[in-house]
């Protein structure tokens, strides 16, 4: 997506050239994006994710060279391909002069200035909250300030969270983060477009963003950092915060030691007797396919991610740090789209990899099945006493509205509290089928007999499903 462009004649050729362009590379698995702007020449780039690759053919195609990588903080929800991109190319690698890491950078800091090109030139902000290190970059053209990467400062309505540093820091970083947010606010003009990492479903956003644009102007009138007074913002935003993924706890220690190059190349292939072996093994074998293929059948003992949800989230988020991993696909190319999106949460090589289908994988052995069905179906069963109605939406989730007589088990504690769930068949739902599938094939694992509800939670009123309702149900 091109979010700005500006062109002038050039008199004698009477074409039309680039002055400035800023690309955004989206990662909307992890809910987060990244920039290159250039001018027509040269680029720079800001908050790369891992696969580099995706932005070096985005410069060759724009022919245009990188110059400079920014960071705006050391990252929590990925790791970084700020190194590696400024390896490859030669650019500077900026990053806060403050943070403590183990590789050789370019130092930055508030109000430092660097001339990226004749053209262009980047302003640093201090704006901690989301990290106390935290840093915008002003974006001027010809002298005017036309852009801001906000990474996981001011957001689409939202801001970053100040959570993710541990709890004895979040008071303080969320006071941080209003003043910050303010600060951009009166320092840029309004027509300034606010270019953010984080927000478009990342959970590094403290509450839920909107829009897929704003402006400095735009969120003066919209976003609460910039319309509440402090304390306000501060009861409000906290709140509302939520649980974060687990494997957040290993990517601010990666991205300071500086990952290395990733390998995209195809893992080792396995054969029906050693993915049996893996799986006895306690790995974890998981089958990238739809949640409606997993359930219709499956090798015993697999675990369903399928690749068309928020795969690397919720494995990262389940997944025992460390425990080798073995992807099942129908094709080579959902294993390396998987490969691609574990490397961003730091699992950089799949143990091995299968594919073609459950009845090649499993070789003779009888497959896993389980039944899907919707809310309608799951209230003419809820008479039965045996039943057990599961929930596994996150906790904002359930308070907002939630089955009378549902045991709630937020999906990242199922395994956990699989020792503890009640006896008899387990429906167990979430708010749209993902989530629900994933933790019904760890049910299947563990030997339940269970039933997938999927279908979209809006729907389970209609069902005449009794609900305890406390606010509106989140979309």
């Amino acid at each position: 997506m091109v979010v700005a462009v500006r062109v002038v004649a050039d008199d004698d050729l009477r074409e039309e050239r680039t002055v400035h362009e800023i690309l955004t590379i989206d990662t909307s698995t992890l809910g987060d994006r990244s920039y290159l702007a250039h001018d027509g020449t040269v680029a720079l780039v800001v908050d790369p994710q891992r696969d580099i690759d995706r932005i070096l053919d985005l410069a060759a195609r724009h022919r245009v060279r990188i110059a400079h990588v920014f960071e705006t903080h050391i990252h929590n929800d990925y790791v970084s391909g700020g190194l590696a991109l400024a390896q490859v190319t030669g650019a500077e690698y900026h990053v806060n002069t403050e943070d403590e890491v183990a590789f050789d950078r370019h130092p930055i800091g508030d109000g430092d200035v660097v001339e990226v090109s004749p053209h262009l030139r980047v302003r640093a902000l201090a704006t901690p909250g989301h990290t106390f290190t935290h840093l915008s970059y002003a974006l001027h053209v010809d002298g005017e300030p036309v852009a801001v990467f906000t990474g996981g400062s001011l957001l689409f309505g939202s801001t970053g969270r100040p959570d993710l540093l541990g709890p004895e820091h979040t008071g303080t970083l969320v006071r941080h983060q209003h003043a910050s947010a303010r600060r951009l606010a009166d320092e840029l003009p309004d027509q300034t477009a606010v270019l953010p990492t984080h927000g478009f479903g990342s959970f590094c956003s403290a509450t839920e963003t909107s829009g897929d644009a704003s402006t400095i102007g735009h969120e003066k009138r919209s976003n609460p950092a910039l319309r509440l007074a402090e304390d306000d913002y501060v009861e409000m935003l906290l709140a509302g915060l939520d649980a974060y993924p687990a494997y957040y706890a290993h990517m601010g220690v990666i991205n300071s030691a500086g990952a290395p190059p990733v390998d995209l190349s195809l893992p080792e292939m396995a054969d029906p007797a050693k993915l049996r072996r893996r799986i006895d093994a306690g790995e974890w074998v998981v089958d990238l396919r739809t949640r409606s293929a997993f359930a219709a059948g499956h090798m015993v003992g697999t675990l369903n991610f399928g690749i068309d949800g928020s795969m690397a989230t919720y494995l990262g988020w389940l997944i025992p740090w460390g425990t080798p991993v073995t992807l099942l696909g129908d094709t080579a190319a959902e294993v390396a789209e998987a490969q691609r999106e574990l490397v961003r949460i730091g699992i950089d090589r799949p143990a091995a990899a299968a594919t073609g289908g459950p009845s090649a994988w499993a070789a003779g052995e009888e497959l896993g099945r389980f039944r899907r069905a919707g809310f309608s179906e799951l209230a003419d069963a809820a008479a039965d006493d045996d039943l057990v109605i599961l929930d596994v939406r996150r906790r904002s989730e359930w308070e907002a509205s939630h089955i009378d007589g549902a045991v709630h088990v937020p999906l990242h504690e199922l395994l956990q509290q699989l020792p503890d769930l009640p006896d008899g068949e387990v429906w167990v739902h979430c708010a749209a089928g993902y989530r629900a599938t994933v933790a019904a094939s760890i049910l299947a694992r563990a030997g339940r007999q269970v039933v997938a509800v999927d279908d979209d939670y809006a729907n389970a009123a209609g069902a005449g499903l009794p609900l305890s309702v406390t606010s509106e149900v989140p979309a």
